[in-house]
C-alpha cells in the first residue's frame, strides 16, 4: 500500500514539484516519484510504501548490508572496502567523542561494524528491522540486536554514541527517530550520520540513473544544507562533515550498471575519481557524506 507526504518532512510546507522519476533496479521494476519541497528544495520519494508493505522491497539477495553476499565484482569489491571502511568509522568515532564506554548501531545489518567496536572494548548494541540481518549479527559475531520497536523501551540518556551508517534515508517516521536518538543520547554524547549527498558531482552526471536514489528503500534523498536544518530542529549542532570516498566510485559502478553499459567498472571508476576530484574543498560534496551531531547544551 502507498502514502503520500502532504508536508515536507524537513521544512513542512505543502507544495511540491515533480523533480525526477526513478526506476527501481534492485526488486520491483517500478517507477517512483521523487519530487522537490518548492519552499526549501529537499527531494523525497512520494508517494512511496507504507511502512508495513516496505519489507519486500529490500528482498533481493544484492542488498548487501542484510545479506553479506560475495556474488558479482562489485560485491566482492565492496566487502573489500568494507574491511577498510570499518576502521576509519571506528577510528572516527573514538576521535570525534573522547573515550567512549557504550555506543549504540541503528541499521546496523549484519553487525560487522558493531563486532569491530566489540571487539575494541565498546559495549555495543545494535537495532535492526530485518530479521534474518539480526539473527546473522546474533549468531556470528554475538551481538546483541534488536527491533525497531526496542528503540521506545530504551531509557533516557543510555548511549556515548550513536550512529547510523546509510540509514537515515530509509527511515518512514523520521520525526520519531530524531526525538528518540536524542532522548537516548547522554549529555555530551555524539551522533554520527551518513547519508547519500543528492548534489554530488556523480548524482548531478547520472541524474535519474543515479543508484543512490535507491527508490523506494530511499525516501529521503538529503543535500548538506537539509540534514543542517533538519538536526537543527531536534536541538543538534553539525559539528562536522566527512566524505566517505569509496562510496563515489561504489555508486557510480552501480550507476552504470543500471545504465546497461557492458564497461561499467572502468566508467564508474572514471566518474567516481572526477566526483571526488569536484567535491574536494573545505566543504566536502562527495557521493556520500558523514555528518557529526552535538547537542546544543552537550
Amino acid at each position: 500500500m502507498m502514502e503520500e507526504l502532504k508536508y515536507c518532512p524537513v521544512c513542512q510546507q505543502e507544495v511540491f514539484e515533480k523533480h525526477l522519476e526513478c526506476k527501481d533496479h534492485t526488486v520491483s521494476g517500478e517507477m517512483f516519484i521523487v519530487v522537490k519541497c518548492a519552499s526549501c528544495g529537499f527531494l523525497f520519494t512520494n508517494p512511496r510504501p507504507d511502512k508495513t508493505n516496505i519489507g519486500k522491497y529490500y528482498k533481493a539477495e544484492s542488498y548487501i548490508s542484510h545479506t553479506d553476499t560475495s556474488k558479482g565484482l562489485i560485491s566482492k569489491l565492496y566487502k573489500k572496502v568494507r574491511n577498510i571502511t570499518i576502521k576509519k568509522k571506528y577510528n572516527l568515532v573514538m576521535k570525534v567523542s573522547g573515550s567512549p564506554a557504550s555506543l549504540l548501531d541503528i541499521g546496523c545489518g549484519t553487525g560487522f561494524f558493531l563486532s569491530y567496536c566489540q571487539e575494541k572494548g565498546l559495549a555495543v548494541q545494535g537495532v535492526e528491522p530485518d530479521e534474518e540481518a539480526r539473527k546473522y549479527g546474533a549468531e556470528k559475531y554475538g551481538l546483541y540486536v534488536f527491533e525497531e520497536d526496542w528503540l521506545r523501551q530504551v531509557p533516557d540518556r543510555k548511549f556515548d554514541v550513536v550512529t547510523m551508517w546509510h540509514v537515515l534515508e530509509h527511515v518512514h517516521e523520521l520525526k520519531t527517530r530524531m526525538e528518540t536518538v536524542r532522548r537516548i543520547l547522554n549529555p555530551g554524547g555524539t551522533v554520527i550520520i551518513a547519508v547519500p549527498n543528492a548534489e554530488s558531482p556523480d548524482a548531478q552526471y547520472y541524474t535519474e540513473k543515479w543508484a543512490a536514489y535507491d527508490v523506494p528503500r530511499h525516501i529521503y534523498h538529503f543535500s548538506k544544507k537539509d540534514i543542517t536544518r533538519l538536526v537543527e530542529t531536534f536541538g543538534f549542532d553539525v559539528v562536522g562533515i566527512k566524505p566517505m570516498k569509496f562510496d563515489s566510485y561504489y555508486v557510480s559502478m552501480l550507476s552504470e550498471k543500471i545504465k546497461g553499459n557492458k564497461l561499467g567498472f572502468v566508467k564508474g571508476m572514471f566518474i567516481g575519481l572526477q566526483s571526488n576530484l569536484k567535491a574536494s574543498g573545505k566543504q566536502p560534496n562527495h557521493s556520500s557524506l558523514i555528518y557529526v551531531l552535538k547537542a546544543h547544551n552537550g
